[in-house]
């Protein structure tokens, strides 16, 4: 969400002043405790931000889904809320146009944002998003913890995959990931980079030319299929989800499920809040029913 919500300022004005870790549940923000409880503590977890009102019961509901997964996540995110009645400048600062808005950041930056209510498994798969792309880049809420403490907090596992990731060797990290998700299999990271790996080794192998292939034959699934990889590695989610949301309109049974199968593979390499996905899984509920 790039350029969607400008903290630079306020940044640059954040002084460099040690902070207690806020609870798992809800911390109200107002213009005095907006840079320790915002910037500085997405520094140390995400900080999912709620711009609500009381004044509206949809605000009220999104307030309770977030507040009781905060708790159930015990601490690795903050849930922080802005009424925008009594702190209508800190509600300006996110540019908010409609409640609820909510806003997640990390490291003082803006990571991804949704408008409007959200049933609680979207509101779950989101955090999980969330979680899944700020692993292992923040202090962490143990940051105050001496080292030895925040050692043993360490999943050696978890670190062995994140290498083998980061080098490029794809085979090494999909193993690696199985074998956590194989111990625990709600494990958000490790099913977020499986999918990941999973696409990234099966699109690298299509030719460039695969979507000038698929557009000469519409109605030819495999080519369908390896051009949309292809439009998601070029940066085209929507090109690609279009793509596969025409065919499905095309095909029925079999060949129908297998289409949708393979949409939603690709919906999941994104986070949910994200507007190309929202309107992708619109547009292929409408091409369903």
């Amino acid at each position: 969400m790039a350029g969607a919500v400008d903290l630079s300022a306020l940044k640059q004005r954040a002084q460099a002043a040690d902070s207690a870790a806020g609870p798992a549940g809800g911390v109200e923000i107002t213009e005095a405790n907006f840079e320790a409880e915002v910037l500085v503590r997405s520094g140390e977890v995400p900080v999912v931000v709620l711009l609500w009102s009381p004044r509206s019961q949809a605000c009220l509901t999104l307030l309770d889904g977030l507040d009781a997964l905060a708790t159930a996540d015990g601490g690795k995110w903050s849930l922080a809320t802005v009424n925008v009645d009594s702190a209508p400048r800190v509600g300006a600062m996110f540019g908010v146009e409609a409640v609820p808005t909510v806003v997640a950041l990390a490291g003082g930056q803006p990571l991804a944002s949704f408008e409007g209510p959200q049933p609680p498994e979207q509101l779950r798969r989101w955090i999980d998003s969330l979680l899944s792309a700020t692993a292992g880049k923040l202090a962490g809420a143990g940051a105050g913890a001496g080292a030895g403490e925040a050692e043993q907090e360490v999943d050696p596992a978890l670190a062995d995959a994140r290498d083998k990731l980061d080098g490029g060797d794809f085979v090494a990290a999909a193993a690696a990931y199985q074998e956590i998700l194989d111990g625990d299999p709600g494990h958000a990271e490790a099913k977020g980079a499986l999918r990941q790996i999973v696409f990234l080794q099966r699109a690298s192998a299509h030719p460039p030319a695969a979507v000038a292939a698929a557009d000469a034959a519409p109605d030819d699934i495999d080519a369908a299929f390896a051009a949309a990889d292809v439009q998601v590695l070029s940066q085209d989610p929507a090109g690609a989800f279009d793509r596969l949301i025409a065919l499905v309109k095309r095909t029925a049974d079999d060949d129908r499920t297998r289409v949708r199968t393979r949409l939603i593979e690709l919906f999941e390499l994104f986070d949910p809040a994200d507007p190309d996905v929202i309107a992708g899984r619109r547009n292929l509920a409408n091409a369903l029913y």
